[in-house]
């Protein structure tokens, strides 16, 4: 079969197809017939090596995919031969033509959902869903600023504060993304290239500060979020696109009483019965079309290359997918 191989760390010049054995499920997995694999800012970090797990060489790259079904294990209960299914993985492997995953970790992917949708949403999706439940309590009216706005997590963030009755302000870096952004739902969009986004922020709430910010991007935002939020305000990191956000005291935190904290989809699809609920709503919102998914690009599997220079060019608006 062909797979996207890493055999070193670097910039994406190291990303290779190559053919490569196909692998045979084992007790409690499932073999995939990738149909469409996400491409993701964590696939950056386990390329160019400043993933938090390192992987031995060589690997084949890909957090994320949707397809069916090919084979089954001993033991596995949760899929059968033949299932459409979506999955978001610890591990790597979806740039490939087939991945052998824990079927425990398989989310049935709807018929009305194609495979596309099913691999531009699976990740992103589940990601959006924890960050907007799991936290703050955001209810009609509460005001959240999402960073990146018109990125694929920040247009499903949007879409779903909306549907909430919340008030979306997102942050974007040009005019571009801006109208991207306002096509999504936002109330309010600041090009934070151009303006200071915490005093932007404060202007909108009338000087309060708001509610909740949701940060993917880290370094660049992140000490601002600070002056961003209210008094006894929220804010959660789940990315660093940026880098790395600068050390903070926690004694910084008690001036205002700001409540921070850290995300990582992989602590909030621990059970099966948790994935399934995420993975639930999250199709249900698909199907009654108030949640739209915006597929900047979709590239043959031997381009994942040029996918990961646009990623990291921080040129893209929604999602990238490998057609594999």
């Amino acid at each position: 079969m062909k797979a996207i191989r890493v055999t070193q760390n670097g910039d994406p010049s190291v990303l290779q197809l190559q053919e490569i054995p196909q692998p045979t499920a084992g007790p409690g997995e499932a073999l995939v017939c990738v149909h469409a694999a996400g491409v993701n800012y964590a696939d950056v970090y386990f390329r160019n090596g400043s993933a938090r797990i390192p992987i031995p060489f060589p690997f084949t790259l890909g957090i994320e995919g949707s397809g069916t079904v090919e084979a089954v294990g001993d033991g596995v209960s949760e899929v059968k031969v033949g299932d459409r299914v979506a999955y978001a993985t610890m591990g790597v492997g979806s740039y490939a033509e087939y991945q052998v995953v824990k079927a425990a970790v398989l989310a049935p992917l709807p018929k009305e959902v194609s495979f596309d949708d099913g691999a531009a949403a699976i990740l992103q999706g589940l990601t959006a869903h924890y960050l907007l439940f799991e936290f703050y309590p955001i209810k009609r009216g509460s005001t959240v600023l999402v960073h990146a706005a018109a990125g694929g997590v920040g247009l499903l963030l949007v879409q779903w504060l909306k549907h909430l009755g919340a008030v979306a302000i997102g942050t974007v870096s040009t005019e571009e993304k801006a109208k991207v952004a306002r096509e999504a739902g936002a109330d309010h969009v600041i090009v934070y290239t151009k303006q200071d986004f915490a005093e932007e922020a404060k202007k909108i709430t009338n000087g309060k500060g708001v509610d909740y910010i949701i940060d993917g991007v880290g370094k660049t935002t992140f000490t601002k979020n600070l002056d961003a939020v209210r008094n006894r305000g929220w804010a959660t990191v789940f990315g660093m696109a940026s880098g790395p956000a600068d050390p903070l005291s926690p004694n910084a935190l008690m001036t205002k009483s700001i409540t921070i904290s850290g995300g990582a989809l992989f602590n909030y699809i621990v059970t099966r019965e948790e994935l399934l609920g995420r993975a639930n709503d999250l199709f249900r919102a698909i199907r009654e079309g108030w949640l739209k998914l915006r597929i900047d690009h979709a590239f043959p599997l031997a381009q994942a290359a040029e996918a990961h220079r646009l990623l990291e060019g921080r040129k893209t608006m929604g999602k990238l997918i490998l057609a594999v």
